[in-house]
């Protein structure tokens, strides 16, 4: 048994996230347009377990079933993707009424169960059309996304109470377009850089489109870790600051100061100072996916070498001629995705945003941590005893409140994720809910995860 959570302020919120692509299925129904996902998984060995998201968790036919688990969940929050190609199928142009009318109902639905929607607007799953056409290499992309935001938020804004724009920017930039493990499968290293330029300004533009469309309280979700140097020498210092600039201060520097860090902006397309402008047009909260610290030195002298620091990291290959290496942190469990358990990661990097941002840093969320572990119900009782998912949050809210002690500014909590879902690359291999979802069946099976958030929350802690 664990000790019994801290205490957290009156008002924190509690909730569970979730992104459309991994868990609508009907990719083909009431008019949605393919994505860039839809094409990448259709390529033969793109997903490692060779499946697709075609059906997923089924949530746009069974979407008032996981409501109703919401809602005996007790969460105050929803965090869903809204998919730009199911409301716009060619990315802009026409509007698909029977897509947006989805979105309305699932938002009606949340409202009546007491759960506030949070939609992203966009969570890696860009409209093949404009992907055909450059995708976020393509400035246009940026201006085809406040348009879309403007008809979401239309639709929207008198019942959403928090808006996110753009989910992981950085993780589109170096899988989708740097390193090829996702989609739309480039691999163009350092040329990826205007991908995240783009989807930069796409959000400030979208900041924008929201705010005239009467939308409240926006922020974005992106992901940061703490990147720890893996050796004392100049060589591992710099190679960890450049990972660091790359995967941490290019994103959040934009947005939150409005440059980006030295010598990075003369790599970037366009009117850059004029970019910045709108890029960090100011938000009402700043969201973080936090998942790891990432272990990082110079690199390897050898592909022997390199093999032994490990050239891959939770699946995703690593080449070997990047002017830095990731490395395995040894000592520490690791999910079932590879990923070390570090719970005290989140209070060290938000330590750095305050440190790093200051008063420049607006309230925060933790709109992302969780877990992959396989455990499935027990033959006999049809028990699913997640102990390892239950410790991870534990350590990890626990680290939260001390974070807070220390003085950061976090308004709330989300669980990645409510529901076992497609896991990108990985196919069906990972299962990060609170909720079993067998794939023959698509029958939901809460976790005992599912049962210690619960009683976290019910508890007013």
């Amino acid at each position: 048994m664990t000790a019994p959570a801290p205490d957290f302020p009156a008002g924190f919120l509690w909730g569970v996230s979730a992104s459309a692509f991994q868990i609508e299925g009907s990719l083909t129904a009431d008019g949605r347009g393919p994505s860039s996902w839809d094409a990448f998984t259709g390529e033969e060995g793109r997903v490692k377990d060779g499946s697709r998201a075609d059906v997923a968790t089924d949530h746009y036919r069974r979407y008032r079933e996981d409501v109703a688990l919401m809602a005996e969940l007790g969460v105050g929050a929803y965090r869903f993707s809204v998919s730009w190609s199911r409301v716009l199928p060619e990315g802009h142009g026409r509007v698909n009424d029977k897509g947006l009318d989805f979105y309305d109902r699932l938002v009606d639905e949340l409202c009546a169960a007491g759960i506030a929607p949070v939609p992203t607007l966009f969570h890696w799953d860009t409209p093949l059309a404009l992907e055909k056409n450059g995708g976020w290499l393509d400035r246009d992309t940026a201006e085809r996304f406040a348009a879309y935001a403007s008809v979401v938020a239309e639709r929207l804004a008198d019942r959403v109470p928090r808006w996110i724009t753009i989910n992981e920017p950085a993780e589109v930039t170096l899988l989708g377009y740097g390193l090829g493990e996702h989609a739309p499968g480039r691999q163009l290293v350092f040329d990826a850089l205007p991908a995240a330029h783009h989807q930069l300004l796409a959000h400030g533009l979208g900041v924008q489109a929201l705010r005239a469309a009467g939308a409240r309280e926006i922020g974005i979700a992106a992901s940061h870790s703490p990147i720890w140097t893996a050796g004392d020498s100049d060589d591992d210092r710099a190679a960890a600051e450049l990972y660091d600039t790359l995967t941490n201060r290019l994103f959040a520097d934009p947005v939150l100061t409005g440059t980006y860090p030295a010598g990075l902006a003369s790599l970037l397309p366009g009117p850059v100072a004029e970019d910045l402008r709108t890029i960090s047009t100011p938000l009402d909260w700043y969201g973080i996916n936090y998942y790891n610290p990432m272990l990082v030195g110079a690199p390897q002298p050898t592909a022997a070498a390199a093999a032994d620091a490990g050239s891959s990291f939770g699946g995703i290959e690593i080449p070997p001629d990047l002017p830095f290496s990731i490395r395995q942190i040894e000592g520490r469990e690791l999910t079932d995705f590879g990923w070390p358990v570090v719970p005290d990661g989140l209070r060290e990097l938000l330590a750095t945003m305050r440190e790093r941002y200051g008063d420049r840093l607006p309230p925060l969320y933790i709109t992302e941590n969780g877990c992959s572990y396989a455990d499935g119900p027990d033959p006999e009782t049809g028990r699913i005893d997640d102990a390892r998912r239950v410790a991870y949050h534990d350590g990890h809210v626990r680290a939260l409140h001390e974070a807070m002690a220390e003085g950061a500014d976090v308004r709330g909590y989300f669980v990645w994720s409510i529901l076992d879902n497609f896991e990108w690359a990985e196919g069906y291999r990972q299962r990060f809910g609170l909720v079993h979802v067998d794939y023959e069946t698509l029958a939901r099976t809460p976790k005992e995860s599912f049962a210690w958030y619960r009683d976290l929350i019910k508890s007013g802690r």
